[in-house]
């Protein structure tokens, strides 16, 4: 029996090495609230799934009124937060969020695209809020090559 769990302690204990000494690490991106969605934050994680993107995000909150469940809608443009682009990315097949018991909210997506072309391009993230609720744009984030997730 004792020999089971030392064998269970050793293979937990290489697993979490392994995941420690990966060099394939997320992306924190920040994003900044929009005029419409003042005094809010956020932030998305970017992580590489072979030829796509991984993305999950956290929000503080979002303009009153906004219709419940919460839909958001999220795009990633080509070009700056400042300069806004041409849409390159809609990735909007899933749009409910869920609900944190901190003041917040989370929901996930993902992108057609290795995150090294992100990373090396100049796009940004764009949350946008559903047409019954606005249709405006209530946060954004430039995606920028910075230091790994930890």
């Amino acid at each position: 029996m004792e020999l089971r769990n030392s064998l269970a302690a050793l293979m937990v204990t290489a697993s979490l090495l392994g995941c420690t000494t990966s060099s394939d690490h997320g992306v924190s991106v920040p994003l900044v609230a929009t005029r419409q969605n003042t005094g809010q934050i956020g932030n998305v994680t970017l992580t590489n799934w072979d030829k796509q993107t991984g993305f999950s995000f956290f929000i503080s909150g979002v303009p009153s009124g906004a219709s419940l469940p919460l839909r958001l809608y999220t795009f990633i443009n080509k070009s700056s937060c400042q300069q806004p682009g041409p849409v390159a990315y809609a990735m909007n097949d899933h749009v409910n969020t869920e609900r944190q018991p901190i003041r917040g909210w989370t929901f996930s997506r993902s992108a057609p695209v290795a995150m090294s072309v992100l990373l090396s391009g100049e796009y940004s993230i764009v949350v946008r809020s559903t047409p019954d609720s606005g249709n405006v744009d209530i946060f954004c984030g430039d995606i920028r090559q910075e230091g790994p997730v930890k």
